[in-house]
């Protein structure tokens, strides 16, 4: 069965150095097991973090201006090649890993019959995988427009501010729906001990359930475009108990 991992936040909050924190955790604990990145950030961030451009997306076979790398092979239903092309778009990170890129998606609302044929295509491809690890947009809304599905856990990730703990009670609030009663928490990113017990209280006060605590890693500073950083992986690791993750 498929482990699914959401992470979400604003902007800037840190989710792609905690999506790729994630992905070497699941490598080391479960190794030769498959995970996909299922890249649903607009900024294709994570895709870039590990020095890949990625042109070939969801949207793109949607719009159908996607650029196939092979010839379209013949005789297919319709859903048939959506589910080929959703294959022609996936990129190898290395022999367990692949990333794919959503980028825009349709609202549900619409009733074009792509959006369903879109949908089954997505879930198939998901139950390939061992684990699957969605960066998100700033909540699950958005994912689930694109996909259906339970999400075992969602991480709301959190500044050590005022302002991104209202932000994660938002975030919260949209995304309560479309985590189908499973696990959705926070986890305080770039936090200074000192200021823990200040910001937990905050955070108690917006109603939000505190998974756990990252500390701010100034290496990141100089991996800031590959995203590493063996400190965040470490402080997972700490609080990975309180997951609702295959431990």
């Amino acid at each position: 069965m498929t482990v699914k991992l959401a992470i979400t936040g604003k902007g800037g909050s840190g989710k792609t150095t905690i999506v790729k924190a994630f992905m070497h955790i699941f490598e080391e604990m479960y190794p030769g097991k498959s995970i996909l990145l299922f890249d649903n950030d607009l900024t294709s961030e994570l895709a870039h973090s590990f020095g890949l451009d990625i042109r070939n997306t969801i949207y793109g076979i949607r719009s159908g201006k996607h650029e196939y790398k092979t010839g379209i092979p013949e005789d297919m239903s319709k859903q048939e090649f959506i589910e080929w092309a959703m294959e022609d778009i996936i990129v190898s990170i290395n022999d367990n890993v692949d990333i794919i890129e959503s980028w825009f998606v349709g609202s549900k609302d619409c009733r074009c019959p792509i959006t369903k044929l879109i949908n089954d295509a997505v879930e198939k491809l998901i139950n390939r995988y061992d684990f699957v690890i969605f960066d998100c947009e700033f909540d699950l809304k958005y994912l689930n427009q694109l996909v259906d599905i339970d999400i075992d856990s969602t991480i709301i990730v959190a500044n050590p501010t005022e302002e991104s703990a209202h932000l994660a009670q938002r975030i919260k609030e949209f995304s309560s729906k479309h985590a189908a009663g499973n696990q959705l928490g926070v986890v305080i990113n770039k936090i200074d001990n000192s200021k823990m017990s200040m910001l937990s209280e905050l955070l108690r006060k917006y109603g939000l359930d505190i998974i756990g605590a990252i500390p701010y890693d100034k290496t990141l500073e100089e991996n800031s475009v590959s995203k590493e950083s063996k400190i965040v992986q470490d402080s997972i690791k700490a609080f990975y108990s309180r997951l609702n993750l295959p431990q």
